[in-house]
């Protein structure tokens, strides 16, 4: 299907941002109207201008993103969303075809989100996804979004929820660290999310840990930034255990401390406006999530 193409000429940033965000060379081809020779050349030549790999093939030919390439696409996401939205004002010009605006937090963008992209366009290769990131709560008056991610439990006025994730939180560190037990935890810097701030409280007052101060060390934007600093060695992390699945897999981060805090309701959903009729697309979208979410 053919796309408007409403971003300036190709360029290195531009071919990586939607090979990341879509996990495929040739669908970014597609939506860049470009051959994916072309877009490979482009990302090879972005990451050797950056010094480091920023996407690799998993066993099977699965194309993921590397540590440093889920980083910088939760930074370039939002300012190429905020171009596509300035070229339309400048242009007056709308999406073709059957596409599908979602906005979600960046963390749960890379984390989980994008990972099973590939699957939905491999089921719908009708439906273009525009997917942009903010930790902002959903406003469907003031933004052209179809749907959104929002953590939350999940009841707001207005608004249909379907629940993504459980939300339980660990503890997360390099294993370089060497943390035996609870008492190690104040030896080490804490590291913050600012869109989850009260994390480390929760979890610290939960577990019954009195001698640490839950608002020391360090503070990131979003929980993405947060725990790639605790895969480098900066320091301890809270995290949300399904979004850091893979680094426990693999074993570049490693839970310490044998508790865990299950926030019940409190955690990501899929929401959508009541008051407008379902398109076609949402409703394809929605019931993959369905399919794709643990029951």
């Amino acid at each position: 299907m053919a796309r408007h193409n409403l971003l300036p000429p190709l360029n290195p940033a531009r071919a990586f941002e939607a090979t990341g965000r879509l996990l495929s060379v040739t669908k970014a081809a597609e939506e860049l109207s470009v051959t994916p020779a072309a877009v490979s050349r482009q990302v090879r030549t972005l990451e050797s201008y950056l010094g480091t790999a920023l996407l690799d093939r998993a066993p099977g030919g699965r194309m993921q993103l590397t540590p440093a390439g889920a980083r910088y696409l939760s930074e370039l996401m939002p300012l190429f969303a905020g171009l596509r939205e300035a070229t339309l004002a400048v242009t007056g010009s709308r999406y073709g075809g059957n596409t599908l605006r979602i906005r979600s937090p960046a963390t749960f963008a890379v984390r989980w989100l994008i990972p099973r992209l590939a699957s939905f366009h491999q089921q719908h290769k009708d439906i273009d996804v525009q997917l942009t990131t903010s930790f902002q709560p959903l406003d469907f008056q003031r933004e052209d979004i179809d749907a959104g991610v929002q953590l939350g439990n999940g009841h707001w006025g207005g608004l249909s929820a379907l629940r993504l994730i459980p939300n339980v939180l660990v503890v997360v560190a390099a294993p370089s660290l060497q943390i035996r037990s609870r008492r190690d935890l104040a030896r080490h810097s804490l590291l913050h999310s600012l869109a989850r701030p009260e994390d480390w409280m929760l979890w610290l007052d939960a577990a019954g840990v009195r001698n640490l101060d839950p608002s020391r060390g360090m503070k990131y934007e979003t929980s993405l930034l947060a725990y790639q600093a605790a895969v480098e060695g900066h320091g301890i992390a809270i995290a949300q255990r399904d979004l850091v699945a893979k680094e426990l897999a693999d074993g570049t981060l490693v839970t310490p401390v044998d508790f865990s805090l299950d926030r019940g309701e409190h955690t990501y959903y899929f929401a959508w406006a009541t008051d407008r009729p379902e398109s076609s697309a949402l409703r394809a979208f929605r019931q993959w999530l369905s399919a794709t979410v643990p029951s």
